[in-house]
């Protein structure tokens, strides 16, 4: 049987396998993410699944243009 990882899975395990010094921006996570062989449309919608979690999971640092700490679990 086939596991499908949701979307925010992925870009937090690409991202822990890297383990960046700084924050990233959605463009240096898609390229990332691309990398990786993971498949995702736009840096927007890159922004979009990080933002469901900035509660919790993600540090938004509110700069020009936005970056993103992924906290790890």
């Amino acid at each position: 049987m086939s596991v499908h990882r949701g979307e925010f899975e992925r870009i937090r395990d690409v991202i822990g396998s890297v383990e960046p010094d700084e924050p990233l921006t959605a463009r240096e996570i898609l390229d990332l993410l691309e990398e990786h062989g993971e498949a995702f449309d736009s840096t927007h919608q890159i922004a979009t699944i990080l933002g469901r979690y900035a509660d919790s999971e993600v540090e938004v640092i509110h700069e020009h243009p936005y970056r993103y700490r992924i906290h790890s679990t």
